[in-house]
Parts: C-alpha cells; sequence; structure tokens
C-alpha cells in the first residue's frame, strides 16, 4: 500500500465548490485502493464545506508533510493557522488569498518530488491575482515553475481530446498569434502526449481551420492558405500524422472527430465549447508539455450552486484518476525504455527538433 502514487490536491476558491467535489469523491473508500491522497488546504474549511453540503461525517487525517500522508487514509495538509472567513457564492479576495496558498504549498511539494502528480479544483482567475500570481490560469503558472519552454492545455474524455493554439487571451489577439511555429510546436506536444502518455502507438492529429469554412479557399481570409496548412504539411513531413484544416462546426456536428486521436483547434472557444458540449460531466483539463502530471476538472468554481449539494464530482473524479494513469504510463515507458538499453535492444525515436517560439 505504501508504494502507492501520492496524488496531491489543491482546493481551488473556497467560495466555490472545490471542496464539495473533492470530498465526494474521495468519500468513496475504494478511491484508496488506487491512490494516496493529500488535500492542501485547512481542516476547518473542509469541516464547513462538509456541514453545508450535508456530506456525512467524512474526515480528513490530518499531517504536516506530504512523507506521513496515511496510504489508507484521506490525508490533508493545514497550509494556514488562521480562521477563514467563507462566503460561500461570493467572489472575494479571501477565495483567491486562500486558492492561492493551497497551490503554492501544492506545487512546492510536487516540484520537489513529494507527491507524484497534482489534481488542481477551480480558481477565479481575477480574484487570484497577487504579487506571486500574475498568470491568466493555472497552466500558464505551472508552466513558469515548471520550467517548460510551452506547453499544451488539453482537454481529455474517454472519446475525445482537443489541444488549443492559443490558450487565454481575448478572442481578437487570436489571429495574430497563431503562427506556423506555434501550430508545429503545439502539434509535437500532442504527438508526445498521445505516445507517453496514453499509449498510442501510431496518433492521428486532426487540425482545424481559423475562419468560418476554414476561409472556403480563400473567401474568408488566408490564415488556412497562409500559416495553418504550411504547418500542417511541415508537421506531416517529420513525422506526425496529421491533416486539416476542416472546418470547426461541420467536423464536429457529423461526427469526424470520432476518426482521430486528438483535435487541435486554433483558439479557446473554438475548442472547448464542442468538447464540453460532448464530455462536459467527464472531461478532464491536462497539461501536456509538463515534466510533471497536472489535470483538472472541466468546469469552473460553480458559485451559483456552491454549499448546495448540487455539485457533479464526476470530472473532478476522472481527473483524480487521469492522473494516476498519466503517472503510470510515463513511468512503464520509461521502465521499459530502460530495460531495452540495459539488454541492448534497439530503442528507436523520431528526431524533431523545432525552435522556441519568441512568444
Amino acid at each position: 500500500m505504501s508504494d502507492k502514487l501520492k496524488i496531491g490536491i489543491s482546493i481551488g476558491d473556497v467560495n466555490g465548490i472545490g471542496l464539495e467535489v473533492i470530498i465526494k469523491t474521495l468519500s468513496n473508500p475504494a478511491i484508496l485502493n488506487y491512490c494516496t491522497p493529500i488535500v492542501y488546504g485547512h481542516t476547518k474549511v473542509s469541516s464547513f464545506h462538509r456541514k453545508a453540503n450535508n456530506l456525512g461525517d467524512f474526515s480528513f487525517n490530518v499531517v504536516s508533510h506530504a512523507n506521513q500522508a496515511q496510504p489508507k487514509k484521506a490525508n490533508m495538509i493545514n497550509c494556514w493557522e488562521e480562521d477563514v472567513k467563507i462566503e460561500l457564492g461570493q467572489v472575494t479576495a479571501t477565495g483567491g488569498k486562500y486558492a492561492l496558498l493551497s497551490l503554492e504549498r501544492a506545487t512546492a511539494d510536487l516540484v520537489n518530488g513529494d507527491i507524484d502528480a497534482l489534481v488542481t479544483a477551480p480558481i477565479n482567475k481575477h480574484n487570484i491575482q497577487s504579487e506571486t500570481f500574475a498568470f491568466p490560469g493555472h497552466t500558464e503558472y505551472l508552466q513558469k515553475k515548471s520550467g517548460s519552454k510551452d506547453v499544451l492545455m488539453f482537454l481529455i474524455s474517454e472519446n475525445l481530446r482537443v489541444g488549443v493554439v492559443t490558450g487565454h487571451i481575448p478572442v481578437k489577439d487570436v489571429p495574430t498569434s497563431i503562427t506556423k511555429e506555434k501550430i508545429i510546436s503545439k502539434l509535437k506536444l500532442i504527438n508526445e502526449s498521445l505516445k507517453k502518455d496514453f499509449w498510442i502507438e501510431k496518433p492521428k492529429i486532426a487540425v482545424l481551420g481559423l475562419n468560418p469554412h476554414a476561409s472556403d479557399n480563400g473567401l474568408l481570409g488566408t490564415e488556412e492558405a497562409e500559416i495553418i496548412t504550411p504547418a500542417i504539411q511541415e508537421a506531416y513531413d517529420k513525422g506526425i500524422v496529421c491533416f486539416g484544416p476542416y472546418p470547426a462546426d461541420g467536423f464536429f456536428g457529423n461526427g469526424s472527430y470520432k476518426q482521430f486521436d486528438a483535435v487541435l483547434a486554433m483558439y479557446h472557444d473554438q475548442g472547448l465549447i464542442p468538447f464540453k458540449t460532448l464530455a462536459f460531466d467527464n472531461g478532464v483539463n491536462y497539461t501536456a508539455g509538463l515534466n510533471f502530471v497536472r489535470t483538472s476538472p472541466d468546469h469552473g468554481t460553480g458559485y451559483d450552486i456552491a454549499g448546495k449539494d448540487l455539485a457533479d464530482s464526476t470530472s473532478f473524479t476522472e481527473a483524480l484518476f487521469s492522473a494516476i494513469h498519466i503517472v503510470k504510463n510515463r513511468r512503464e515507458q520509461e521502465e521499459m525504455l530502460g530495460n531495452q538499453l540495459r539488454t541492448g535492444g534497439k530503442v528507436v525515436e523520431t528526431q524533431f527538433d523545432i525552435k522556441d517560439d519568441a512568444s
């Protein structure tokens, strides 16, 4: 049991549904057969949410460090000492302050190797802003902490995986932010993640266009001909099996996504609207390209239902299991490659070298 993966969990905004879906997930004792959960927050805050949502007599095992976590219990590290004023459903500075304290402590343990993966409950991207958190969201914050040159917002479910070229930026900035180099970099990240994290030997990736009808042969824009198509061709020539650009509406409307292992969208809503429509209850937000594993549910803080016992924990549960599976897949692959090297087996790697995007 002590060899089980330690999965860290940050609680998100204390006024939202984060702790509700965390407690609902960890209330299932079967979860403890698969991992040792460690929640970064405070027992008083979790007790408030447990009582507000009528979640029974669930309790955490309090530890001061991840290495003290008990494998047969849901563990919690108290990340502060003072009492916290909780105002369910409200956007407050307090909600952001303690979401950040949780995230910072969990990320520090993740970077130090004290936990094996991190599952993040939803934050409010506005009230969490501070001198130490000046980022559009979790993805960019964790990229900085990992030192990764590029990362991918990768929405995953059992039947659909969607990545985006541009993430948390205004729609008006999307066209100028899309470059051939950036598209190729994201395709590389998708391709590598599908192989390493999901064990898909020969991934097949669809690429969406930017303009309506993928520009209608230049009638509605030039980005497809000048940027997207050349990027697809160059990536294909370097070993990434990718096709497009496809018009986004028809691509999802007629079920073409089912023929591919992943889809690369040009911007946030182009990819996330169809994903959440098709997989809202069990979708997971995964950050590919990091040197550690981070997942989260694909929903937000849920202020409108906080404290009402209405939050569905399915997406959070899926995020937890996705983190476990990805860590195990990575380690098994590393072990197999190590065995091949030790026994003189032939290891074939695809050479794919691109320069980091200047942005």
